[in-house]
C-alpha cells in the first residue's frame, strides 16, 4: 500500500513519486502561486508476480509523470531552506532545459538526497510522517540521512523508509511493477507497453513513442521532452521508458541501507539505446550523483 543513466556523462537523474492509495486522482501540494499537481495511478496488488522484481503485497499509486523543474521549483520556494546537507557534493540548485526553454521538462542533476528531501516536504505539508531520516538542522550542511530502526522502517525491514509515510521514492519492486506487469495476462512484460503497442521512437510532438536513441536522438536539440509527451504506458505512466533515468529508493546491493551505499537506476534515458528501456536492465549510482530526474514517490492506499 505504498506510492531514468546511461551515459554518465551528464550525471542528472529523475524523480517519481509513489504514494499509498489504490484510487486514481491528483494530490496538491504548496500554496499560492507555489501550488501544484501531482497524478497518481493506482497500481493493484490483486496479482503479482511467482519470482523476481515487481512482487508487491499492497495496493499504492505510482506518479504518472516525472517531477518537473517547475514543481521542483515550487518545492525549493515553498521549503523555505535552502536543499542542502552532509555530504556537500550531492547538492546542486542548478537544473538544465536541454534548450527547450521550459520547466515542464524532467527536473535533473538531483540526488537521491535531494529526491529525498522533496519526498520528505511532500509528506511534512500535508500532515504525514517523514518517509527519510534525515538529522540535524534542515538547510544547514549538517543536515544528513541515516537509517530508521526496524521498529520505525516500513515492513521492519525498509530501514530506509519510515512505515508511517505517506508517499516515497518507489523500491525496485515497485517501480518494475508499475512499468512492466501486466495484471490482465498475469506476465511481466519486456517493455511497458500497453497491449497492440509497439516499442517505437517518438518526436515529443505527436503523442506517441518514447524518448531514446535509435540512430538518431528523438528530439533536436537532443535531450528530455515535456513529461506525457509520448505514448500512454501499460499501467497509466508515461516516460518510465526513456526521457530519463529514475531513482530507486532500494538500496542496490547493501542489506545494511548504508546511507552511502548506491541506489538502483532504472528506465533509461533520452541517449539510451533501446536494450536499456527493458525489464531486466538496471544500473546503479551513489546517491550523490546527480542522475537525470525522479517519479514522485507511491503514497498510501486510502
Amino acid at each position: 500500500m505504498f506510492e531514468k543513466i546511461c551515459r554518465l556523462f551528464v550525471a542528472v537523474a529523475a524523480l517519481t513519486v509513489v504514494a499509498f492509495t489504490s484510487v486514481a486522482r491528483a494530490d496538491t501540494f504548496g500554496t499560492g502561486g507555489n501550488a501544484f499537481d501531482i497524478d497518481f495511478v493506482p497500481i493493484s496488488s490483486s496479482t503479482n508476480p511467482t519470482s523476481g522484481y515487481g512482487i508487491v503485497a499492497d495496493d499504492y499509486r505510482m506518479g504518472v509523470y516525472e517531477i518537473t523543474n517547475s514543481q521542483w521549483d515550487k518545492f525549493k520556494a515553498e521549503l523555505g531552506v535552502p536543499v542542502t546537507g552532509d555530504p556537500p557534493g550531492a547538492y546542486d540548485s542548478s537544473f538544465y532545459d536541454w534548450g527547450t526553454g521550459t520547466t515542464n521538462v524532467p527536473t535533473n542533476r538531483v540526488s537521491w538526497y535531494e529526491a529525498a528531501q522533496m519526498v520528505n516536504w511532500m509528506n511534512t505539508s500535508t500532515d504525514h510522517h517523514a518517509a527519510y531520516n534525515f538529522i540535524g538542522t534542515q538547510g544547514d550542511s549538517d543536515y544528513a540521512l541515516a537509517a530508521w530502526s526496524e521498529a520505525e522502517a516500513a515492513g521492519g525491514t525498509n530501514l530506509y523508509r519510515h512505515k508511517d509515510a505517506f508517499y516515497f521514492l518507489p523500491t525496485e519492486d515497485e517501480w518494475v511493477k508499475a512499468a512492466y506487469w501486466n495484471g490482465t495476462t498475469s506476465t511481466l512484460q519486456d517493455y511497458a507497453t500497453k497491449p497492440g503497442d509497439a516499442l517505437h521512437q517518438g518526436d515529443g510532438i505527436s503523442g506517441t513513442g518514447w524518448n531514446y536513441y535509435d540512430y538518431g536522438y528523438a528530439t533536436d536539440p537532443f535531450g528530455p521532452w515535456d513529461v506525457g509527451s509520448g505514448s500512454e504506458e501499460l499501467n497509466g505512466t508515461y516516460d518510465m521508458m526513456g526521457n530519463n533515468w529514475e531513482w530507486m529508493e532500494s538500496p542496490y546491493s547493501d542489506p545494511n541501507y548504508g546511507a552511502g551505499s548506491s541506489r538502483g537506476l532504472r528506465g533509461g534515458y533520452w541517449g539510451s539505446n533501446f536494450s536499456l528501456l527493458a525489464r531486466l536492465r538496471s544500473l546503479r549510482h551513489q546517491p550523490v550523483g546527480r542522475v537525470q530526474p525522479h517519479r514522485v514517490p507511491r503514497g498510501k492506499c486510502s
